[in-house]
């Protein structure tokens, strides 16, 4: 018995001393800040694993088999304002055999004082068809929906051929293009339905084991405007623990709002270490 009460205020000791310390970490901020460094790390790591992933521009564009992930956020706050939040995001990726299928999708719901203010809703897919190791059929589709906003719906479909121009180990290189449907839905009722383009390149070169480089373009057209994005990067492995990238993307607007220019240009350094 005194066995347990020792160990019983030991353990009460314990907790006391502990929740002064989460207290501490939510006042000062620390709290928020840990949560901010978790995304960066993330985002970071996604950019690395993204930029090195060959199952991206190999034959397939994605590895066999089932391949995903969900997250789920939800939080709530009482006293001078009452809000929630919940947003969950997920991927998933299915290689079989000649096909291969591409899912991405995200939410975020928020309330405050019983009144919704946040209601969005994402979604991605696309689908490859290969035919011979360098030819293929391409379809894809995207959805947004965002209940604050003047485009209350805005949708995306296009599909077309695509061919791999260089298929090597060390280095690929494809390309595709075709025909795509744009429907855009606004908060007031009324609707747009638009004809256009979707064309996209991807180039991935491995210069050796440890540094490789990438270029990916995209270029989606419509009645409305013509808007580009290219991203090229270097990826290094430098020791197994150690691992960056250096990036430039430029985001181009044929036809940008008021003031704006046509190009944003955005030079971007990733770089990841290992204990």
């Amino acid at each position: 018995m005194q066995i347990t009460k020792k160990f019983a205020t030991a353990s009460a000791i314990a907790m006391l001393l502990a929740s002064p310390v989460f207290a501490q970490g939510a006042l000062v901020g620390i709290d928020d800040l840990d949560d901010r460094i978790d995304d960066i790390t993330s985002d970071v790591e996604d950019e690395l694993a993204k930029g090195n992933d060959s199952e991206r521009y190999g034959p397939l564009g994605v590895q066999q088999g089932w391949k995903g992930s969900v997250a789920l956020s939800a939080s709530a706050a009482s006293g001078n304002t009452d809000s929630g939040e919940l947003s969950m995001a997920g991927r998933l990726s299915y290689g079989v055999g000649a096909w291969n299928h591409s899912v991405g999708f995200a939410g975020e719901y928020g309330e405050a004082n019983d009144v919704k203010n946040e209601e969005k809703f994402y979604a991605t897919y696309e689908a490859n068809r290969y035919f011979t190791p360098e030819f293929y059929a391409f379809g894809l589709g995207r959805f947004e929906y965002d209940g604050f906003a003047s485009n209350e719906r805005d949708a995306f479909l296009g599909f077309g051929p695509g061919y791999r121009v260089i298929n090597q180990p060390d280095m690929t290189w494809r390309l595709q293009a075709g025909p795509g449907v744009r429907y855009i839905k606004y908060q007031a009722g009324d609707s747009d339905t638009e004809t256009g383009f979707i064309a996209s390149s991807r180039f991935y070169y491995s210069l050796t084991d440890t540094v490789s480089l990438t270029n990916d373009t995209d270029i989606l057209g419509s009645e409305a405007n013509t808007f580009a994005t290219n991203d090229f990067g270097v990826n290094f492995k430098v020791t197994d623990t150690l691992s960056t990238r250096v990036s430039y993307r430029t985001e181009y607007n044929s036809d940008p709002l008021p003031g704006l220019q046509h190009a944003d240009n955005t030079i971007g350094l990733s770089l990841v270490v290992g204990f």
